[in-house]
């Protein structure tokens, strides 16, 4: 379907040929009933061939309208029915003048209009210059009043343009930037592969350590010191024990205590003789992730305490508040003054950090060591 625009453009096309058709068709029409005299006949005619030949000239658009002008305004002088075809200054002053020249090229327009209006140019009698006068002061006030509607549609054209322009430029910003994003995204999913290849073998690793490498810790120390049967029997079932977390750990990674015990129940589970557990609040249900981290902390931390502090006494304190959970491992061992960079503490610090959790540390040469993890309360399900 055609825009307006493009209708526009046919009309300044093809629309000279029909209005000059028709008007000379009339003028030969009503010839005799204008009174022309075969003079007038002849220059009508010439004028007409002038017209058409205008027409395939191509001239600039301001000479070509001032001169149909003159051929239209000089044709209604022999017959009033030639102003049909310069009724097209109307249409097209806007179209090829400067805004400053179409109002004017309107009103000379208007006068040709007026005059054939009126009966015909020059006004014959008083009686025909005062309807000239009034025809031509109606066709200005017409000529002023759609000259402004027709600026006003001009400079929303203007603006809707280039309104249009700027979405076009906006648009194609748009795609350059989707483009641009959909490489940035690739190179993300590359890396973000990367990074979790790399965080899948760093918690591998801190499940081994904390099964395989905490059990067989325990059985050395059992077996140091081994002088009765109960010293062996106790090596042997933590061996196995040991052996079961491991077999686990490569199967679903979870810890085997928390198959059908809550955490506190399994925390009773894994501390040694000299512990003491104390659990404040109320026990809930946690998430799979949240008691296998906690779990996993204490299990470090005991296994520090027994290792290198040479503490007595230990102490873990586990407390349910509103919105986090708490898990304090005291002991009162050696301690240290500047952390260790083994992999214990930073398997404990990013078991803690992968549940949104933090871990502190405190410790003092001769006064213990305390360590102290904070995750949120998320509960079962």
């Amino acid at each position: 379907m055609e825009t307006l625009e493009e209708q526009w453009q046919r009309f300044y096309r093809w629309g000279p040929y029909c209005l000059l058709a028709l008007g000379t068709a009339l003028a030969a029409l009503t010839r005799n009933v204008v009174s022309m005299t075969p003079a007038d006949q002849y220059a009508a005619a010439a004028l007409v061939v002038t017209a058409l030949v205008l027409e395939v000239l191509p001239l600039p658009g301001p000479i070509y309208f001032w001169v149909r002008t003159a051929l239209g305004f000089t044709m209604s002088l022999f017959n009033p029915f030639f102003c049909i075809y310069a009724v097209l200054g109307y249409f097209d002053a806007h179209h090829l003048l400067t805004r400053r020249w179409a109002q004017a090229g309107a009103l000379v327009t208007a006068v040709t209009m007026a005059g054939a209006q009126s009966g015909g140019l020059a006004p014959d009698g008083a009686i025909q210059t005062a309807g000239f006068v009034g025809l031509f002061l109606l066709n200005a006030a017409l000529v002023i009043i759609f000259g402004g509607l027709a600026e006003r549609e001009e400079e929303q054209a203007r603006v809707q343009k280039e309104t249009i322009a700027e979405l076009e430029r906006t648009n194609a910003r748009l795609e350059q930037a989707l483009e641009e994003n959909a490489g940035l995204q690739a190179q993300l999913l590359v890396q973000a592969r990367e990074a979790g290849v790399n965080d899948e073998r760093r918690r591998l690793a801190a499940e081994i350590h904390d099964t395989i490498a905490q059990g067989l810790a325990g059985i050395i120390t059992q077996l140091q010191a081994a002088e009765d049967s109960e010293h062996v029997r106790r090596a042997t079932a933590l061996a196995r024990e040991s052996l079961r977390e491991a077999r686990r750990s490569v199967h679903d990674l979870a810890p085997t205590h928390l198959e059908h015990d809550s955490l506190p129940e399994a925390l009773k589970k894994i501390v040694r003789d000299g512990t003491q557990l104390t659990v404040t609040g109320t026990v809930e249900p946690l998430h799979d992730e949240i008691e296998a981290a906690l779990l996993r902390i204490a299990q470090e931390a005991l296994a520090n305490a027994a290792r290198h502090a040479g503490a007595t006494r230990v102490g873990v304190t586990l407390s349910y508040m509103d919105d986090e959970v708490t898990l304090d491992i005291r002991d009162d061992g050696r301690g240290f003054t500047r952390p260790s960079r083994g992999f214990g503490l930073t398997a404990m610090r990013e078991r803690a950090a992968r549940v949104a959790g933090t871990l502190e540390i405190e410790s003092e040469p001769g006064r213990g060591t305390a360590v102290s993890a904070r995750v949120p309360l998320i509960r079962h399900g």
